[in-house]
């Protein structure tokens, strides 16, 4: 192994790191403007000159420079410290002295570096250069007078997001970043607002709210999408102003999408705060909880078990399922279910309902086949992944489905089940990449497990995975992509029909006469006119209208809970605000209903809860971990419709209570899937 002195230190490293990375190694900080360790290397800022022996009588750029054997490299001396004096001043001579007004106060590197390496200061007199401002589209904030051209921000859009919306413009004194007055198009495009080192790009939704030391600052989870992003929440006061990505190299490394960062000014929209009941004339009328719970079980003390049915939405936590299934069992009912939107999936074989190749395993692929998904807009960080192998030239991609606009290459097989059929027949040329790859995978799309014939698909998907090799000691391929945060979590939990069971389409096709919403906008409610709907939720979203009874909880920023990504990795959320009015955790709205049931529930408080859940469910303690699932049989072969693939979102700004609720969301919805769709129109001579 090479050997190198860093300021007179030996560090061992591997073949082909730069001196950037070494001092690094060695834990010398060198600072950088341009230089990220997730883009490629650009060269452009000069910040992070070092001195090296042997080598030119000259600072070099230590992030494009590979280091080498015996090189003696100096990020102190007297020749280092006088370049990085120059270029600071260089880098400050067109910024404008505007840091008081400026968003990125307290949190910019560019004021961090010119304090610890820049001149006390300027010695240029001429008039500063003014750059126009630019749009963006309804999330970056433009002020491109502070931008220092590091280029981050277009090596991200294209080579991350995979758009080439964002690029440089001109050259020498003339050079400005744009997107020709277009909104980027990139369900990950906010992420150039941390990537900028300087003020240029900033939240415009978030812009002149608050300084950075005046937050509370909580680690936890989203749960907009079944990934399970890592975000920390910033809130003042009770009211969530930003959401920042935190780093989870399993997960989702540091970007996290623009729906987990700025949906969250849907918390204070259509909030429900207090109790509700509907009257003898129809109308929902504010009451006490004490009200509400009598209303609740002066229905349930009349009906049989089997009368009684329960659903969970998409974005609750483990605590308050397992509590809801708990109570529904004391009354006598197994009809639980969490799966709103219907999906063929059971809970015998674990592995069958798993993204049980890993989200970082994706790194490992080298030939893909999705059915009847859309990566880019159901899971914007899985699609990433994928897009960072397929870079590597080193994965093959297959598509069955929508013809979609992703992020990479792939070889479209067929629009439905007859493409599935042939490549689980073997006779599709897909197949046979399939056979000869090492590590094959597959992933199987939601909507795809939806339809009726859903069982007969995951079965066809199984006999993929089973005939091309992708199950092995090593390597599991298989993969099922969820949209919801509480899917796998429900499914571990057993919250699905008993034997004698009623599914969510038979709930809300009238076969009970109460039913329990836990949060579940995501259903048919028209047919629940002649059930007693009794409503748990935080906003006033669709099942809110049709309900008798109205319970208001908690939504995900407001309450501590387990959930279980769509990769089987057990994460606890925590609480960063509290709910508005009388609203309430939601296993503490079912401990307290339980009581006034008479079938009071075992716990008093939220360990007491998990200690239970984890007593009954061992896994559910192994916090961050991905636990491998035994392969076994599951799918039921049959017919399949000639249907086509279709995805379940059809706009991915808006897909739950939350994000309908958001004033953000919809801004991008109009100025990005709209205008995106008129200017399709416009190209293909058709009205959008």
């Amino acid at each position: 192994m090479p050997v190198c002195q860093v300021n007179g230190q030996e560090v061992e490293f591997d073949a082909g790191m730069t001196v950037l990375q070494v001092c690094e190694q060695a834990g010398v900080e060198v600072p950088r403007f341009c230089y990220h360790e997730r883009l490629s290397v650009a060269g452009n800022c000069r910040m992070c000159l070092v001195e090296v022996k042997p080598g030119p009588p000259k600072p070099a750029a230590s992030c494009a420079l590979p280091a080498g054997d015996g090189m003696e490299i100096f990020t102190d001396s007297e020749m280092v410290r006088s370049a990085r004096n120059g270029v600071m001043e260089f880098l400050l001579i067109n910024h404008p002295l505007d840091c008081p007004i400026c968003d990125q106060g307290g949190e910019c590197d560019l004021q961090d570096q010119a304090v610890a390496y820049g001149r006390d200061g300027s010695r240029f007199e001429e008039n500063k250069r003014a750059v126009k401002e630019k749009y963006m589209g309804p999330l970056i904030n433009t002020i491109m007078t502070r931008c220092i051209h590091c280029t981050r921000c277009v090596r991200f859009s294209t080579e991350v997001g995979g758009v080439t919306d964002m690029g440089l413009l001109n050259r020498g004194e003339s050079a400005e970043i744009s997107t020709l007055e277009r909104a980027v198009s990139s369900e990950l495009s906010a992420n150039v607002i941390d990537l900028c080192p300087v003020g240029a790009l900033t939240s415009k939704p978030y812009a002149f709210n608050a300084r950075p030391w005046e937050l509370k600052k909580t680690e936890t989870i989203d749960v907009l999408d079944a990934v399970g992003s890592n975000i920390r929440v910033d809130a003042r006061g009770n009211e969530v102003l930003r959401v920042l990505p935190r780093l989870n190299e399993d997960v989702n490394e540091e970007w996290i999408s623009d729906k987990t960062r700025y949906a969250c000014d849907g918390l204070k929209n259509q909030r429900l705060d207090r109790p509700y009941v509907r009257g003898a004339d129809g109308k929902l009328k504010p009451a006490s909880w004490d009200e509400a719970f009598t209303a609740v079980k002066d229905k349930l003390s009349g009906l049989k078990g089997d009368e009684i049915g329960a659903i969970a939405g998409d974005q609750v936590d483990v605590e308050s399922m397992y509590a809801l299934k708990e109570l529904m069992n004391s009354l006598g009912s197994e009809n639980t279910d969490c799966r709103q939107d219907g999906a063929k999936l059971d809970n015998s074989v674990r592995a069958s309902y798993l993204f049980n190749t890993t989200i970082a395993g994706i790194e490992e692929a080298d030939a893909l086949l999705i059915v009847g998904a859309n990566p880019r807009w159901e899971a914007p960080i899985i699609n990433a992944r994928i897009r960072k192998r397929w870079l590597t030239g080193q994965m093959q991609v297959g598509m069955i489905g929508e013809t979609l606009r992703l992020t990479y290459d792939y070889s479209y097989l067929g629009a439905g089940t007859d493409s599935l059929k042939q490549v689980a027949d073997g006779k599709a040329d897909f197949a046979k990449v399939l056979k000869d790859a090492k590590n094959p995978m597959i992933i199987v799309g939601s909507g795809a497990l939806a339809r009726e014939d859903g069982a007969a698909i995951l079965a066809a998907a199984k006999k993929i995975a089973d005939d091309t090799g992708m199950i092995t000691d090593e390597w599991n391929g298989f993969n099922v992509l969820h949209t919801a945060a509480s899917r796998v979590g429900g499914l571990d939990i057993g919250f699905v029909p008993g034997k004698s069971g009623k599914s969510v389409a038979d709930m809300t096709a009238g076969s009970v006469k109460a039913v329990y919403l836990l949060d579940a906008d995501e259903i048919n409610t028209e047919a629940l006119k002649d059930t007693f709907v009794i409503y748990q939720g935080h906003h006033g979203d669709k099942a809110a209208h049709v309900a008798d009874v109205i319970l208001p909880g908690s939504a995900y920023t407001e309450k501590s809970g387990t959930y279980v990504n769509t990769e089987g990795r057990v994460q606890v959320s925590k609480r960063a605000v509290f709910a508005p009015g009388e609203a309430k955790e939601d296993w503490a709205i079912l401990r307290a209903l339980s009581e006034v049931l008479g079938k009071t529930l075992p716990y008093n408080s939220l360990s007491e809860l998990r200690v239970a859940l984890r007593k009954d469910f061992p896994h559910m303690a192994e916090v961050d971990a991905t636990p491998t699932a035994t392969w076994g049989d599951f799918g039921t072969s049959g017919d399949m419709s000639s249907d086509v693939f279709a995805s379940p979102i059809e706009n991915f700004y808006m897909t739950c209570a939350i994000s309908r609720s958001s004033e953000t969301m919809a801004k991008c919805t109009q100025d990005i899937i709209l205008n995106a769709k008129a200017a399709e129109g416009e190209a293909t001579g058709t009205n959008g």
